[in-house]
């Protein structure tokens, strides 16, 4: 009997053992262990000087600036100058053809000529008719008739100088020249055309002696005032130059409603054109308040966001915090709402967070 018994058995565990081999049985999985806090950089929140300021469009304007139209009438000959080129004063821009001038010029040479030996003439005989008159040759009248030739050929002779030196000058205004050390402009005219004191041929700018033409509206009226600092920026937020305001008009604009102030622009920017389009930021006054760096920052539909390392238990977890920014200032934004001082806003691998992730802070 026990022999029938030990042989079930042996059957039983058989039976199951097929069993388990035909379904898959396998044994419990471990526990999973606790995910890995991700080492990341923080920065905590402190209280820097930030700046309340208002961000306005500028025009940069050169102290000379020079429109170059001609002072005679004529075809252009030549164009010496291209746009964009650096020029000295005084260097020739174009010509306008002044064969004509120069026609005038030698015929009036030669008018001058003739006076001229009339005048000499007649200076030659006024002093021998007053030594003939002193030796009793000839008589008073004779000798005061050529005194009056003299001083008629010398006031001819003269008046014909003046006029020949006029067209001289006259002459020189077919040379375009650049009035001062500058840049050249837009040059609208081409060779053989015909110009005339209406026609604009250029300009000359000197861009080292600019100003930012800032109009501020008059809401501000009560707060703007000389010495306050000015930023020149650029459309990323570059700052091109650092000025303060140095002059505000008595007057309010009418047609923009605002006040018209200006500030230099220093001579070692190189960046800056006479008649740019810039942002100038006026800085109304600074005080403490708390700022994040600008990598910690996310954009998402519109509303900015930072992850904080908040303590969870023995370690941190990242806290998704929405926040109200201002203005960057230099590689931070001030923070206006959302965050504290002493806040640990998470700097690195913001793309692997999510809220409640276990994070190990450093720095």
């Amino acid at each position: 009997m026990s022999e029938i018994v030990k042989t079930r058995r042996t059957l039983s565990s058989l039976v199951v053992a097929v069993a388990c081999a035909v379904s898959g049985c396998k044994s419990a999985p471990p526990p999973q262990p606790p995910p890995q806090a991700m080492p990341v950089q923080v920065s905590s929140i402190t209280l820097s000087p930030v700046a309340n300021a208002d961000t306005y469009v500028a025009t940069i304007k050169s102290r000379r600036s020079s429109t170059m139209q001609p002072q005679v009438d004529g075809n252009i000959v030549k164009i010496y100058a291209h746009a964009g080129q650096a020029v000295k004063a005084g260097e020739v821009l174009m010509r306008i053809d002044p064969l004509k001038q120069v026609a005038t010029v030698v015929s009036q040479q030669g008018t001058q000529a003739q006076k001229k030996a009339v005048y000499d003439y007649s200076r030659i005989e006024e002093e021998r008719q007053r030594k003939l008159f002193e030796a009793g040759v000839v008589s008073r009248d004779a000798y005061d008739q050529a005194t009056q030739a003299y001083q008629n050929a010398k006031g001819d002779y003269e008046s014909n100088v003046a006029l020949t030196d006029t067209q001289k000058q006259q002459l020189a205004y077919y040379d375009i020249r650049a009035p001062f050390a500058g840049v050249v402009g837009d040059i609208p005219v081409h060779l053989g055309d015909y110009v005339s004191p209406t026609t604009v041929l250029t300009t000359v700018d000197e861009n080292a002696d600019l100003q930012a033409y800032i109009y501020v509206p008059t809401e501000r009226a009560s707060q703007i005032r000389t010495g306050l600092p000015v930023e020149i920026v650029d459309t990323a937020g570059n700052v091109l130059a650092k000025s303060t305001v140095n002059f505000l008009s008595p007057q309010v604009d009418n047609g923009l409603q605002s006040i018209l102030a200006k500030a230099d622009i220093p001579h070692a920017t190189e960046r800056l054109r006479n008649q740019q389009l810039v942002k100038a930021r006026i800085t109304w006054s600074t005080s403490p308040a708390p700022t994040v760096p600008v990598l910690a920052v996310s954009l998402i539909g519109g509303q900015s966001f930072v992850y904080v390392a908040t303590p969870k238990g023995d370690g941190y977890v990242a806290h998704q915090v929405a926040v109200n920014l201002g203005e960057t200032v230099g590689n931070n934004y001030p923070v206006l709402g959302g965050l504290k001082p002493g806040d640990k806003v998470i700097l690195s691998g913001l793309q692997f967070l999510q809220e409640g992730a276990p994070v190990k802070p450093l720095g």
